[in-house]
């Protein structure tokens, strides 16, 4: 495609001639990088591995079972097809009562149903993306401002400001401390803002965190609540990995904050929850959504804009059916638990083993990788170069912190969960390579049995066991790729 000529940009728009989809962040060029290489155990050994995708495998087998066994949740199954017609021409933007009362039941079990939530209060959209757009479009004008703690999700500034001409104000917040956000931190930002002639309407929090996979604590939530408060602004909570904690401490919704905490004023008209199904349950693919808001204009407001990016009927009646059934729910929460803690466990062993720390968490499908010792210098130029090392040499699709706009170079999210244990093992011995080709790290004597230690922690796993084990799915030698210093 040429090169746009001034005459033809005029007769376009600024969304269209501009760049505020944010695409040319490394987070998105890392998914480039893998595109144009992808690796695959025997068509392409040596290509690059997605750890830069944050999505959630590890249950799929647990959602394809059900599905087998209940063919008449779908309308394009001889059991379901007697529902076609009325299901197709469904187009309420309610959305179907019995997805609404499924979504609702969902989100209070994946709380441990210590919080109840109104169905009348779930509203539709395209996925988290939409979700965090059409709420944005409900409590803020173009030029106003969400605070917004960092590190945060790259998409962000593209779900929350491309269309809709908010900005976003970084809440600073550091290592020192396991990046927790801090009530002074909150000032800081709010204070500099103000100083700037922004007018802030709101604050953002992702809790579990993306990308930290940390959650926030009672006294955080609390901190947090009094601010937006005193402040008279929004809190919008992202709670889109809330069902991914798999060990202690748990998860704290802010809707429980609200229903319990009753001895602090929270005024609930400013608390609203964007939830989707695309993490908890592995269907990004969906585009399943949640706007779940206690203000009941928003509410009103939300599901007349849903109508530009609403759920399909044919997946509202399929995840009703599905998310209603307890029995399931119950088993698959439970099971993606152990298994994200069993991948979490066998991942920071691997990388611990060659040096590498990572941010202590419980949460998320990624990890908080620490790589400021392989850095030249504490610069993000040179956070970039090693990422440019780790995409094109050691041929892993790893994101910057830069991209998470963290505050400190030499962070990098690594994504476990979006792959097999086959490509975890391959990926480990690519990292256990580079680490111990670098001058700069040296490994204790006791650390050069990882690969047999590796090997020993993996089979533990009975789906990795399956796998080596099985005499038509050998897995093949890892490429261990040459990097450079």
């Amino acid at each position: 495609m040429g090169v746009m000529s001034k005459e033809q940009s005029q007769l376009l728009s600024k969304i269209a001639t501009g760049n505020g989809h944010g695409e040319d962040s490394p987070y998105f060029d890392g998914w480039k990088a893998y595109d144009e290489n992808p690796y695959h155990p025997t068509n392409n050994p040596h290509g690059v591995i997605q750890m830069g995708l944050a999505e959630n495998q590890l249950t799929a087998d647990l959602v394809e079972e059900w599905v087998m066994s209940n063919p008449e949740a779908s309308i394009c199954t001889p059991e379901g097809v007697t529902d076609f017609k009325a299901i197709a021409n469904f187009q309420d933007y309610h959305g179907l009562p019995e997805f609404r009362k499924g979504v609702a039941k969902f989100m209070a079990k994946s709380r441990g149903n210590r919080v109840k939530f109104e169905a009348e209060r779930i509203v539709m959209s395209g996925g988290a993306t939409g979700a965090h757009e059409v709420t944005t479009f409900c409590l803020a004008d173009p030029g106003d401002a969400f605070l917004v703690p960092t590190p945060y999700y790259p998409g962000f500034d593209r779900d929350l400001r491309w269309r809709t001409g908010v900005q976003l104000v970084p809440v600073t917040c550091e290592s020192s401390n396991n990046f927790k956000l801090t009530k002074q931190a909150l000032e800081d930002a709010y204070d500099k803002a103000r100083q700037d002639n922004i007018r802030v309407k709101g604050l953002l929090i992702t809790n579990p965190s993306n990308p930290l996979g940390t959650i926030l604590d009672r006294a955080t939530l609390r901190t947090i609540v009094k601010f937006i408060n005193d402040k008279r602004i929004h809190l919008v909570c992202d709670e889109i990995y809330a069902a991914t904690v798999f060990s202690h401490p748990g998860f704290i919704s802010i809707a429980e904050i609200l229903e319990e905490e009753t001895d602090m004023e929270c005024d609930r008209d400013l608390v609203h929850i964007v939830y989707s199904l695309s993490k908890d349950m592995g269907f990004p693919g969906f585009r399943v959504g949640i706007i779940y808001s206690y203000n009941d204009k928003v509410v009103q407001c939300a599901r007349k804009m849903s109508s530009f990016g609403l759920v399909s009927s044919q997946t509202q009646h399929l995840l009703a059916s599905m998310l209603n059934d307890d029995e399931f729910v119950g088993r698959f929460l439970a099971e993606s638990a152990k298994r994200l803690g069993e991948r979490y466990r066998v991942f920071t062993k691997g990388l611990g083993q060659v040096g590498i720390k990572c941010l202590p968490s419980n949460a998320g499908l990624f990890l908080w990788m620490d790589l400021r010792r392989l850095l030249k210098k504490a610069t993000f130029e040179a956070e970039m170069e090693l990422w440019q090392v780790i995409i094109h040499e050691v041929k892993i699709n790893v994101s910057p912190g830069a991209s998470f706009h963290c505050s400190e170079p030499g962070w990098f999210r690594v994504c476990y969960a979006n792959m097999d244990d086959e490509a975890v093992k391959v990926s480990l011995q690519r990292i256990h390579t580079f680490v111990l080709k670098n001058k700069d790290v040296v490994v204790p004597d006791k650390k050069r049995c990882w690969q047999d230690s590796l090997r020993l922690s993996l089979i533990k796993n009975r789906r990795f066991d399956d796998i080596i084990m099985s005499p038509h799915s050998p897995i093949p030698h890892s490429p261990l790729v040459n990097a450079t210093n």
